[in-house]
């Protein structure tokens, strides 16, 4: 499984193809070279395509309120950088020092969240193609084009708003439904091989994943709309109801028998019925439950059926604090402060500004024709939060030379002029269709537009090739050495530190799901049951981050790639053991015995023992512990105790 993983973070992925994406992409690097041409100012049409390249990147927001964040806010940084770089152009030294000092700036605010990543990428790549190429005057025509062709993007993007304006919000609901009712139908079963966890896994991830996606944009558009008759009431609502059926199915996994099929098919028939708003609905026709977990799944499938159906749900019941943003003003300072003391921010933008430093520094001492393009492949390939830096620089190098053949065929045949405007139809076009596949394909789309854009600026033609794809190999050795061989970031202060605190959010989540239950009211019980829920999904979301950062770790060569390859199983095994600890308290809470406080005890104290040692080592050390409490094969804890001696023999060297 390791040597798959590993490799799967160099390969292309399987995506469908977003037509709309296509479509507008095509349309809006088009336009601005055909209006260009047509009033006789093809620098500024290609000024203006430039900056609908810079919006067709960012453009990867599924709901309209965040794509207008994700393209107008990096705009705005772009055009700042682009005036920067015109008020340095050929200014030497001058131009080093400042574009080493934006780098340090764009490093550190990409610190801050996605949004700022891409307006930190952009506020860098167009200070540097700003300090490199001429621009028109006065100075601050270029930014205005810049910013009016991102713009054109968005403009584009919102004309379905009208029509479509809740549709992402609600798919994304519906596909939480759709991946419950896989994951529901995986639960018991048994793979080719016999073992009946590697599928469920996957789809136990595809389920932390389509919540996340679902809660992200339902909440982010709630924290607008205060109205208790909103159409995003019922969203959130159907949304919460989902979560105890996801409880209940790790319940049913132990249980080592596969669920009837009339209970994915009844979750299917929800996620269409949210996918089409319909309300109303036949009863549902469920087997009797005959086991706690049996009867945890049906209470809860009827409970969302009843929800999902209904017209009016409880307007009081939708609040969910985990992912609903805080006030901006909260945020803004959260921001300034992440920035300013993070150990983090300032070490990835100390890094990016020494590559850039020099870049810039030898291509001001060497004679290198157009050089912005050696800066512009450090500032791709050192993105860290897109991924592994020598993964990217490995794959910015195919991908550049592969998209190079491809400009050198358009530059050396196509004449220049209004053939540039349907040649730039079908280059743009492949750049939505093959992003998501991987960042070679990315680079190899986004190369020969670039070049055609540069061309129509400088009018090199075909002499553009060969140094830029030595101008690339510059910018990938410079990344490399400079930015990822010089900085030996151990593999363990990257990942080890957040595995361990995962394992010690889960110690609590245990603590907490068996805390003390008596003499509780009502009201407080409801409470205590939102926030074990809330917790839970905390613990999930952190570990995909987790996960996230091991598959980018494997990627990397030795010992980086090594070492994340030999801990990997204890994520799959950590994911397992908080299953096994919501599995034991849905049982409980439909009728199982409750587990010993001793028990529960001797649970938490080995997961701190462990997330200690995970903490402390970078290699497998042994964690072997005994119970203390009667360590017998029965109650509801059985299946955390082997789930926890599964974590502990991973951890432990091989003898």
């Amino acid at each position: 499984m390791c040597i798959r993983d590993r490799r799967s973070g160099l390969r292309p992925k399987a995506a469908p193809i977003p037509w709309a994406a296509v479509v507008r992409a095509a349309v809006a690097l088009a336009t601005p070279l055909a209006v260009g041409l047509a009033y006789d100012r093809p620098t500024y049409g290609a000024l203006a395509a430039m900056g609908a390249l810079s919006g067709v990147i960012s453009d990867t927001a599924d709901a309209y309120r965040l794509r207008i964040l994700n393209i107008a806010i990096p705009q705005l940084l772009g055009a700042l950088g682009v005036t920067l770089g015109t008020l340095v152009f050929d200014r030497g030294w001058l131009a080093v020092v400042v574009l080493t000092l934006v780098a340090l700036v764009s490093g550190m605010i990409s610190s801050i969240g996605a949004v700022a990543s891409v307006s930190g990428l952009l506020l860098l790549l167009n200070a540097v193609v700003g300090a490199g190429l001429p621009m028109p005057h006065p100075w601050w025509v270029a930014p205005l084009l810049l910013a009016c062709g991102g713009l054109f993007v968005l403009l584009l993007s919102l004309l379905g708003w009208p029509f479509r304006g809740r549709i992402a919000e609600r798919t994304a609901v519906a596909d939480a439904y759709r991946a419950s009712a896989d994951l529901l139908e995986a639960a018991g079963r048994q793979d080719t091989d016999g073992e009946n966890d590697g599928e469920y896994d996957a789809k136990r991830q595809a389920v932390t994943g389509a919540l996340n996606q679902a809660y992200d944009l339902v909440l982010a558009r709630r924290a607008r709309d205060h109205g208790r008759r909103s159409p995003l009431v019922r969203l959130l609502s159907q949304l919460n109801v989902l979560i105890p059926l996801v409880e209940a199915a790790p319940a049913a996994h132990l249980r080592r028998r596969p669920l009837p099929d009339e209970i994915p098919a009844a979750v299917r028939e929800l996620a269409q019925a949210v996918d089409e708003s319909r309300l109303g609905g036949a009863d549902l026709a469920l087997p009797v439950p005959e086991t706690p977990s049996e009867r945890a799944v049906d209470v809860a499938l009827r409970h969302a059926a009843s929800v999902v159906h209904k017209a009016d749900p409880d307007p009081y019941n939708v609040d969910d604090r985990l992912g609903r943003p805080a006030a901006l003003g909260v945020r803004i300072r959260r921001a300034g402060r992440d920035v300013l003391f993070s150990e983090s921010s300032w070490r990835y933008g100390l890094r990016l500004a020494l590559c850039i430093g020099l870049a810039q520094s030898l291509v001001s001492l060497i004679d290198v024709p157009r050089s912005y393009w050696v800066a512009l492949t450090v500032t791709f390939v050192l993105k860290p939060d897109f991924g592994s830096v020598f993964s990217r620089g490995v794959l910015r190098a195919l991908g550049t030379a592969a998209g190079l053949v491809v400009a050198a065929a358009v530059l050396s045949h196509v004449p220049r002029g209004w053939w540039d405007v349907p040649v730039m139809l079908v280059l743009a076009a492949f750049i939505p269709a093959v992003s998501a596949k991987s960042y070679g394909f990315q680079t190899a789309a986004i190369t020969p537009v670039i070049l055609l854009l540069s061309d129509v600026l400088n009018h090199e033609g075909f002499a553009l090739v060969v140094p830029r794809l030595v101008d690339s190999l510059i910018g990938c050795a410079i990344a490399l050495i400079a930015g990822y061989l010089l900085w030996p970031e151990s593999w363990h202060t990257r990942i080890g530190d957040r595995l361990a605190d995962a394992v010690e959010d889960t110690a609590n989540y245990l603590a907490y799901a068996f805390g003390p239950t008596t003499g509780r009211t009502e009201e407080e019980t409801a409470a205590n049951q939102a926030e074990r829920v809330r917790r839970r999904r905390v613990i999930y979301r952190d570990l995909s981050v987790v996960r996230t950062e091991f598959q980018r770790a494997l990627t990397e060569p030795p010992p980086t790639g090594t070492r994340a390859a030999a801990w990997w199983p204890l994520v799959v095994a950590l994911e397992r053991i908080i299953d096994a600890t919501t599995a034991a308290r849905v049982r409980v809470n439909h009728g199982a015995p409750p587990p010993g406080a001793a028990e529960i005890a001797d649970a938490e104290r080995q997961l701190r023992e462990l997330a200690a040692r995970v903490r402390s080592s970078v290699v497998l050390v042994d964690v072997r512990k005994g119970w203390s409490a009667a360590d017998d094969e029965g109650g509801v804890l059985a299946p955390l105790r082997q789930e926890l001696r599964s974590a502990q023999a991973i951890t432990s060297p091989l003898r």
